[in-house]
């Protein structure tokens, strides 16, 4: 049954993510929040068909600390799943993302019309002086900025090194940070096509004001946040 499940699942998705994509390729002359905010549609979508297809729905804690103003998501990362849920539970938002992604037939080619910000990873320093003039610009524009310190999934359980982009913009903008820990990765693994029934846990921590920190600074408690709630969460 996961299996016939996880099949009914992709189907929805596969027939769903092409119209949005288009859609929002359509609406690009739009303002940028009200774009996301439509296709955030896809994502509730997804979500109902989550819950309906693989019994997989997720709850929410600490949504008291989220700022009235754009601000930076730093969130652990285990699975694709947040990459939908957070569409969902935070404003409207972009999301920093490998260059090779926006290559993906109609998936990427919204995320360019949606303002997602591409980054080179083996740029080095040029690449951290775009991410903040792309950052910049998007929070001008009233855009959360969704960045995975972690860089790749983790399986539960493990962690990655946190790199240092996602504090470096905060700092060098002076942005409210807001630390996002979950399990996804429970019910939904890596590269794995069984979704698992069961209810994810997010936690959305205190925010972190960056004013007067440098970017080490900030890594460290976003890092010591998330790694400690997530060892409440497993």
């Amino acid at each position: 049954m996961l299996w016939i499940r996880s099949v009914l699942f992709l189907l929805g998705l596969l027939i769903v993510t092409p119209i949005f994509s288009i859609l929002v390729i359509l609406l690009f002359p739009l303002p940028d929040v009200m774009r996301s905010r439509i296709a955030s549609g896809w994502a509730h979508f997804v979500m109902f068909w989550l819950r309906l297809t693989c019994n997989l729905d997720y709850q929410v804690r600490g949504q008291e600390n989220m700022p009235d103003h754009p601000s930076i998501i730093l969130s652990k990362h285990q699975s694709a799943w947040e990459t939908i849920g957070l569409q969902i539970i935070f404003p409207p938002q972009v999301w920093v993302m490998k260059r090779s992604l926006l290559l993906i037939p109609f998936l990427g080619w919204a995320f360019v019309a949606l303002a997602a910000i591409p980054i080179d990873r083996s740029a080095g320093r040029e690449a951290l002086k775009k991410l903040v003039a792309n950052g910049k610009d998007r929070l001008a524009r009233g855009l959360w900025v969704v960045i995975f310190p972690e860089g790749t999934r983790t399986a539960p359980g493990e962690k990655s090194k946190y790199h240092i982009g996602g504090a470096w913009l905060a700092a060098k903008t002076e942005t409210t940070v807001v630390p996002v820990a979950h399990n996804a990765g429970k019910y939904w693994r890596k590269n794995a096509f069984i979704k698992h029934p069961g209810t994810i846990q997010v936690v959305i921590g205190e925010p972190i004001e960056t004013a007067g920190l440098k970017p080490d600074q900030v890594n460290k408690q976003v890092e010591a946040w998330i790694e400690t709630t997530m060892s409440t969460l497993d």
